[in-house]
């Protein structure tokens, strides 16, 4: 599948204009069991519904799904592949203020991110503090997969 349009902006206060708008929304990524498996070995999280395939089609989803965790994971991904900042030298993940897994993630489904900028504060250090409602969503699925709401610094 072709790859969407990147949003580019030249400058952090080109982006900050965008408050209260969806400013990009990602390429669709596929969540393979390979993944899965290497979520859980990172974490420890080896529950059946994510690694046992087997059990899992025996299960409450018809078989393996993803962990939560690795769905938020991708929010880094998701952006990368939705957005840049000419004028940013680098972006830290300052943290999350909420976090709602509303759709288990089957094995083999696309996954894509609406990002809408809900504020951008400026900072020290020639930075700007942004806060993002990411609404992941599950292809074909009525609700979404994820919806979190992250804070991201950036640096000119």
């Amino acid at each position: 599948m072709p790859r969407m349009t990147i949003k580019t902006f030249q400058t952090l206060q080109d982006l900050a204009a965008c408050v209260g708008q969806e400013v990009a929304v990602s390429d669709w990524i596929t969540i393979t069991q390979e993944q899965v498996n290497q979520f859980a070995e990172a974490t420890g999280d080896h529950q059946w519904i994510h690694v046992d395939v087997e059990r899992a089609k025996a299960g409450p989803f018809g078989g393996p799904i993803a962990h939560g965790f690795l769905t938020l994971s991708l929010l880094p991904r998701f952006y990368e592949t939705a957005l840049e900042v000419v004028e940013s030298r680098m972006g830290v993940n300052y943290g999350l203020n909420r976090v709602r897994f509303m759709s288990p993630v089957p094995v083999g489904k696309r996954l894509r991110a609406r990002m809408k900028l809900l504020t951008a504060e400026p900072i020290a250090d020639d930075g700007i503090q942004m806060t993002w409602e990411t609404t992941i969503e599950l292809e074909g699925a009525a609700k979404p997969a994820c919806v979190a709401e992250s804070v991201v610094r950036r640096y000119r």
